[in-house]
């Protein structure tokens, strides 16, 4: 198989409906019960190695220009009186998310600010470093800046730190909870 972005000449690709077995279980789950206008088959997996998870060391290895063509999803908490509300934020990883304008209003909230680790671990049943906006808790909101959904294809977690997910733009705008918001990423 080729890969639709990205020179994975030494990694594994597959449609990710034929490799469940490589993704946690609510992304499993996730694509499993895909039925979006983009079709699951098109939600590529590639098996990487864990310790080149992180962007710009997965970039160096894979391809300069996957920078341009990869996003962050960002698990947040919106606090308001005393409830805390999650949501996950995606991003192109040359952005950088606005918590305390976009998200902030977006939740409702007084104040937002990035999840711990442990709760975004503990909430989404993903690896931290691997969090994917495929698969998360069914009421979440997910707000999406609107370049990610323009692109043609984008590289993101597969909920493990082992895998990404090389996902069509607008299938981002498809998921459970999807909201576009312009201002979302600030360069």
């Amino acid at each position: 198989m080729h890969a639709p972005i990205g020179h994975f000449d030494d990694a594994a690709l597959a449609p990710a409906p034929d490799r469940l077995d490589e993704l946690t279980a609510p992304v499993a789950d996730a694509v499993r019960r895909w039925n979006g206008a983009v079709p699951a088959e098109r939600i590529v997996y590639v098996d990487t190695d864990p310790e080149w998870a992180d962007t710009a060391v997965f970039v160096e290895h894979y391809g300069r220009e996957l920078l341009e063509q990869s996003a962050n999803c960002v698990v947040v908490a919106g606090k308001r009186g005393g409830g805390t509300s999650l949501a996950a934020c995606v991003v192109l990883s040359t952005t950088r998310l606005d918590v305390n304008g976009v998200v902030r209003r977006q939740l409702g909230a007084r104040k937002a600010s990035f999840a711990s680790m442990d709760t975004a671990t503990g909430e989404t049943g993903m690896e931290y470093g691997g969090i994917t906006p495929i698969g998360l808790p069914a009421d979440w909101p997910v707000l999406v800046d609107p370049a990610v959904v323009e692109l043609p294809y984008v590289l993101v977690g597969s909920g493990r730190r082992r895998g990404k997910l090389l996902v069509p733009g607008a299938a981002f705008a498809e998921l459970p909870g999807a909201v576009v918001l312009e201002g979302l990423g600030v360069a």
